[in-house]
């Protein structure tokens, strides 16, 4: 029988409505309460001082796009100022690395009359196309490691704007402290990493595998309208080469209420809360738009809530389907997005007479992580993934949007009694095919006749290197890597304060971290990229004076430093939230 150590809010489970978290009819509430079995996360036993990780999941963005002139912003009129604090570390960006002007992708004739410079972007100029971040054409951008064919492979441009804003060397632009402030604000006061990358090139479905699984081997069609990839036919998929497919684009998860009838897949593998769960470890995703019972102010419910954004000038759908890490499993999903059964089961198994009964399943919406959180039950781990439009993908939300987000989750978690042993991981899914400059050299390789093309037709690493084993123990093709840079940042008491780790890391190292916290080093298997990535220890300061890096609150809509802790807006009921 499993554990019995309840937290104070779980005591009183039965006296939770469902309503409480958002949903549900008077037929659900006036059930008996299940038994809660586990231990709360603060007295888990873990490697390290951190109880509780949060990791904040946002969408499209390369290293550069963000930080391409860290520490040093343009400061125009009009613009929230940042000055950098005095002896802060060097970055491995355009600045350093000299490439603000003579760049290869100016100079290469082959990107034609979308040649171009990198360039500023400003805060009138948020609202950017979504660039080419596919699989293959991310390869044929950094051809050969030179990373000089962007606009040709990886641009698109919007109308208007200035530079080559309405160009695809749009491509090339970057924004810098005085539109992404908060983030630069955050690398000031913690840590932050220039050598973080996608565990494979490719979009956000397998970004969001990887920073819960580790692999993109093992996809299992549930339902399709494409044959395996080829250059003149787009697809998500392509033959690893052992009887097996490998995922490589964005395709819904399988039997999620919300994907497409059309084209869905599941995943064979583990992710890292089959872990958790055999150690009885709360944990949950929460995910913006997940909560179908909810009425946004607009009116819009289910599937199809959405949310008005005046940066991007349009209305989003709150929930994007393929972008649901744990859907794609079938031990974690929720395919019906069935509601906790109450605010003291988020994040735990709860059991009646042995059999699972909560359906929840740790898959819940972005308000119940904040509801959960404010109840004293804060999961050991939490992923989150905003509502669409403030998750920060070009073409439909913005890097104002994403700030706003990103502030409103650590300003709340700073004010918590958790946050003494809480870490926060804010990083991206994908770069969304933006110039990076920095080429990572390949340790995956992969063969694919037609999807791999970085080193030539077919080949993406170094010819006869052998791939890496897939989930059945052999080397597959599909899953070529390190793919391309990415922001990583680490906003804890116990992270180094305005500190830059160089150590190579990726986003199967979120996995790692909490297998070597939590779990004793205890790997997935199946050729997840958690057995070979770096660790993110290198951010943190766990020895000495530890643990007392101050809070740091910021202005969400400027990201500019507050001078007091912000007042918590008291959330309505869940049904009326937005997310």
């Amino acid at each position: 029988m499993l554990r019995k150590t309840l937290l104070a809010s779980a005591v009183a489970v039965a006296a939770i409505a469902l309503a409480a978290c958002g949903g549900g009819g008077s037929s659900t509430t006036a059930q008996a309460a299940p038994t809660v079995n586990y231990t709360a996360a603060s007295a888990l036993p873990t490697a390290t001082p951190i109880k509780h990780v949060v990791v904040i999941y946002q969408e499209n963005v390369s290293f550069d796009h963000y930080f391409a002139t860290y520490p040093n912003a343009a400061n125009l009129a009009g613009e929230p100022a940042f000055t950098a604090t005095a002896g802060t570390p060097a970055v491995n960006n355009l600045v350093s690395a000299n490439l603000l002007s003579n760049n290869p992708n100016f100079t290469n004739t082959a990107n034609g009359a979308d040649a171009t410079e990198p360039y500023r972007l400003d805060r009138t100029q948020a609202n950017t196309a979504d660039q080419n971040h596919a699989y293959t054409a991310e390869q044929q951008a950094y051809d050969n490691g030179k990373a000089d064919l962007f606009p040709l492979y990886t641009g698109k441009g919007t109308t208007g704007g200035v530079g080559a804003f309405g160009t695809k060397g749009q491509v090339m632009g970057y924004f810098d402290g005085n539109t992404v402030t908060a983030l630069w604000n955050y690398a000031q006061h913690f840590a932050m990493s220039d050598n973080a990358y996608t565990d494979t090139y490719g979009p956000s479905t397998p970004g969001a595998l990887e920073v819960v699984s580790g692999q993109t081997n093992g996809m299992q069609i549930v339902a399709t309208s494409k044959q395996p990839f080829t250059m003149s036919t787009y697809s998500y998929y392509v033959n690893d080469g052992q009887g097996g497919d490998t995922m490589i684009n964005d395709v819904d998860p399988g039997h999620d209420t919300c994907s497409s009838t059309i084209d869905q897949v599941m995943m064979t593998g583990k992710n890292i809360g089959d872990l958790l769960n055999a150690k009885n470890i709360s944990w949950g995703g929460f995910m913006g738009g997940f909560n179908l019972q909810t009425v946004n102010a607009n009116g819009t419910t289910g599937c199809k809530r959405s949310t008005y954004s005046p940066a991007v000038g349009s209305t989003v759908t709150d929930y994007i389907q393929h972008h649901n890490w744990f859907q794609y499993f079938a031990s974690t999903a929720n395919p019906t997005h069935a509601r906790p059964s109450a605010v003291a089961a988020i994040g735990h198994t709860l059991e009646t007479d042995g059999k699972t009964v909560d359906p929840a399943n740790h898959e819940y919406g972005m308000q119940d992580f904040f509801a959960t959180v404010k109840a004293g039950n804060f999961p050991a781990v939490s992923y989150l993934k905003a509502p669409a439009y403030e998750d920060g993908h070009a073409g439909y939300s913005d890097p104002l949007d994403e700030q706003a987000f990103v502030t409103k989750v650590v300003n709340f978690l700073q004010q918590q009694p958790q946050w003494k042993d809480t870490a926060v991981i804010v990083t991206w899914d994908d770069s969304d095919g933006w110039y990076d400059h920095a080429f990572a050299n390949t340790t995956n390789p992969s063969f694919d006749s037609q999807a791999d093309q970085l080193n030539g037709a077919g080949v993406c690493g170094k010819a006869g290197s052998t791939p890496l084993n897939g989930v059945n123990g052999k080397p597959v093709n599909g899953r070529c890597g390190p793919g391309t840079r990415i922001p990583f940042l680490v906003i804890s008491p116990w992270a180094k304060a305005n500190y830059v780790s160089n150590t190579p890391i990726s986003q199967a190292s979120v996995v790692k971290f909490i297998e070597d916290n939590w779990l004793g080093g205890q790997r997935l298997g199946g050729g997840s990229f958690d057995a070979t990535t770096g660790s993110i220890n290198d951010m943190f300061n766990f020895t000495g004076t530890a643990g007392a890096n101050t809070p740091l609150y910021l202005d969400p809509a400027y990201g500019t430093a507050l001078n007091a802790a912000p007042v918590l807006v008291k959330q309505t009921s869940v049904t009326a939230a937005k997310s």
